[in-house]
């Protein structure tokens, strides 16, 4: 692990939620960088509440001692018609980016995606047909050449109620991808959720992962969401999401595996959930000291 340049950050949805609003938000954005540098974290990912110009973020995450690991970008590639556009979106992604002297991106193709809409339970994800995957890799065989140009790192982020969610999903688009400049963003609460063991996708593609990110999972929460077909907000309002070491995952297999490769690049702690429920800072703390007892990070 020493000779690794392995990170440790969290991401600020653990503060204010992305896709509902109202979830933590009346926290400030300094409130949560502040809380990020309390915690003894090194870096964050973007978040809603950010600035969008990279000449205020960059000094404002400096001034919390934080550099900003990566970017969420909504691609809609299986259903808009038009490629040029999309690769125009991303592009904008790139740009601002580079200017914050960040090299990894996390892309997410949400065309269909039910994550954002508490009226459509998990059940309902969209299935891609043959057709949509073949959209699918074209526009990420795009994405990775255009990512790369930038010096900037493809990791997919498979997610609940997309179309890449399952582990037969994830094994297609790699499998897909492989002579492209993909790689994946391994998230272990997704993985468990989706109903698979995070362990062996990690053994499988630690190669290709470039980007990390650490949820834990409430079992018991886990089971009622899945038993009564929930939405993913209803899960996340629910509390399905916790931190490494509050959780039902055993983290220590992952991180061997993650400590005998050649992994370089950032774990994010990622655990949405309500924070009026689960204080944030408290629950940051808890996975900073779970993470640090097992790996020198």
């Amino acid at each position: 692990m020493s000779q690794q340049k392995v990170k440790l950050g969290i991401a600020p949805i653990n503060w204010s939620n992305d896709d509902l609003l109202e979830l933590g938000g009346d926290i400030p954005l300094e409130r949560c960088l502040s809380e990020m540098q309390e915690a003894g974290y090194a870096g964050t990912e973007f978040g809603n509440k950010f600035p969008t110009e990279s000449a205020v973020l960059k000094p404002l995450l400096s001034k919390y001692g934080l550099s900003l690991a990566s970017k969420w970008h909504t691609t809609y590639f299986v259903a808009n018609n038009d490629l040029e556009e999309e690769l125009t979106r991303l592009k904008e992604s790139l740009e601002f980016l580079s200017a914050m002297g960040t090299d990894v991106i996390n892309i997410a193709e949400c065309s269909g995606t039910v994550h954002g809409d508490r009226s459509k339970p998990l059940s309902n994800k969209p299935v891609f047909d043959d057709r949509e995957w073949d959209r699918l890799i074209i526009g990420l065989k795009k994405t990775g050449e255009i990512c790369d140009s930038y010096g900037i790192k493809v990791a997919y982020h498979h997610h609940m109620g997309t179309g890449v969610q399952t582990e037969d999903e994830i094994d297609r688009l790699m499998s897909s991808t492989v002579n492209e400049k993909v790689q994946l963003c391994a998230d272990t609460g997704h993985m468990l959720f989706a109903g698979f063991d995070p362990l062996p996708v990690y053994e499988r593609y630690i190669d290709r992962i470039a980007h990390i990110h650490l949820k834990d999972i409430r079992e018991s929460v886990m089971t009622l969401m899945l038993d009564d077909d929930a939405s993913f907000l209803d899960s996340v309002i629910e509390g399905v999401f916790t931190v490494p070491g509050d959780g039902m995952i055993d983290f220590k297999p992952v991180f061997d595996v993650v400590k005998e490769s050649n992994y370089n690049g950032w774990m994010i702690v990622e655990a949405e959930g309500d924070p009026s429920k689960s204080n944030p800072l408290q629950y940051s703390k808890i996975a900073k000291r779970y993470i640090s007892g097992m790996i020198n990070i």
